[in-house]
């Protein structure tokens, strides 16, 4: 069964960056829409950045574009997602997930990682 891994997350000072990594157990990572969801305490989780399968389509939400880049690397069966300046507000668990689509629905996808936790505070 394919599993996902995050790893990357911790604390940064607003402004701050981070790269997260997702790494899948099996080269079929490839055939699949990736997408980086957080979820902050009493939140709904929300889609963040997804790409498509050929890396060739992304989607990042509203609050996040412009410092917010998603890749991949499907030779290495990992997807990335590199944050710039970050904020207060970014601080949450952030999630890799596949199975679903490049709207970036949270509902449509139904393999996640475990998460990793970013916290972004003075």
């Amino acid at each position: 069964q394919l599993q996902l891994s995050e790893s990357g997350g911790g604390s940064v000072q607003p402004g701050g960056s981070v790269r997260l990594s997702c790494v899948a157990n099996r080269n079929d990572l490839a055939l699949y829409a990736v997408g980086w969801f957080r979820q902050a305490p009493g939140e709904e989780r929300e889609g963040v950045s997804c790409i498509t399968a050929s890396g060739g389509q992304t989607y990042y939400e509203d609050s996040v574009k412009g410092r917010f880049t998603i890749s991949r690397d499907n030779v290495k069966n990992m997807v990335y997602l590199q944050m710039n300046n970050l904020k207060p507000e970014d601080t949450a668990v952030y999630y890799c997930a596949t199975g679903g689509g490049i709207l970036c629905a949270a509902y449509e996808y139904d393999i996640w990682g475990q998460g990793t936790q970013v916290t972004v505070s003075s």
